[in-house]
């Protein structure tokens, strides 16, 4: 019938269909299964069946009940506090799919221990699998402190549990929400005095490390991160080539001044 709401009195709210036919029906709540009775001011057999509606708890949606920003405010500011606890660091952006058999793994790990013993600082990873993994593996064999936003669904491997395979609990946090995920990551880089030692590392990967490259990017070239002390940001070649073919071919067709200046980031 496509009711369209007309306004509301008390626990009565009145409608009209466009046959204006006037509605009204009593106000509920979610505690309990309802019933939704009303009559219509004209009786018209084609629209008799629609004379009671029968809706359940699940149907209703009360936007006022929404408790999703206060879940993720909360799960930021745990990630906060596991950033103050473990420390800032390097944080490694890459693949979940590249396990132990792929070529990228055995340099990821090698090049994550390399830095670990270079910078003295915490690891950070995505705390899931492939080059994630590889990452962490490499700062342990350092011996330096490792500290993980895990998700709840990662892709590749570990998908359906919400805890590490070997990590101990209080290093790492599984997220809900993939906002608080990537403010965790993100602070974990930022430099918030000069004796802080970070740096982003952008590893191969698919969609999903894009996402959390570009976005690190953008605060880059806003200035939000890393105006007055600059974070490192490391990528290699073979992650961006198509980000940065796309870019060069931005560039030949615009040539505009702030097309330059983010391909200068890369």
């Amino acid at each position: 019938m496509g009711f369209a709401l007309l306004g509301s009195l008390g626990s009565f709210v009145s409608v009209r269909d466009s046959h204006h036919w006037n509605v009204r029906f009593q106000s509920f709540t979610l505690k309990e299964r309802f019933v939704v009775g009303f009559n219509l001011a004209k009786n018209f057999r084609a629209y008799k069946k629609f004379g009671r509606v029968s809706l359940c708890k699940s149907e209703f949606v009360d936007f006022e009940e929404r408790t999703s920003p206060n879940e993720v405010r909360k799960e930021i500011e745990q990630c906060y506090e596991l950033i103050h606890r473990l420390g800032r660091g390097v944080v490694y952006l890459g693949s979940s799919r590249m396990g132990p058999g792929h070529p990228h793994y055995a340099q990821t790990l090698e090049l994550a221990r390399e830095i670990a013993n270079l910078l003295d600082c915490t690891t950070w990873t995505g705390a899931g699998p492939g080059l994630m993994d590889a990452a962490i593996k490499g700062a342990q064999e350092a011996g330096k402190a490792v500290g993980g936003f895990k998700i709840g669904k990662e892709a590749g491997e570990w998908t359906t549990s919400k805890f590490h395979p070997y990590l101990p609990s209080e290093t790492y946090l599984t997220c809900r929400f993939f906002s608080a995920r990537k403010h965790g990551l993100v602070d974990a880089a930022v430099r918030s005095s000069s004796s802080d030692k970070t740096a982003v590392v952008a590893l191969p990967g698919g969609v999903g490390t894009l996402d959390e490259m570009f976005e690190i990017l953008a605060l880059i070239q806003l200035e939000r991160i890393g105006s007055e002390l600059p974070v490192p940001f490391i990528r290699t070649w073979q992650s961006f080539m198509i980000c940065h073919f796309w870019m060069n071919k931005s560039m030949e067709q615009k040539r505009e001044a702030h097309v330059n200046k983010s391909l200068k980031m890369f």
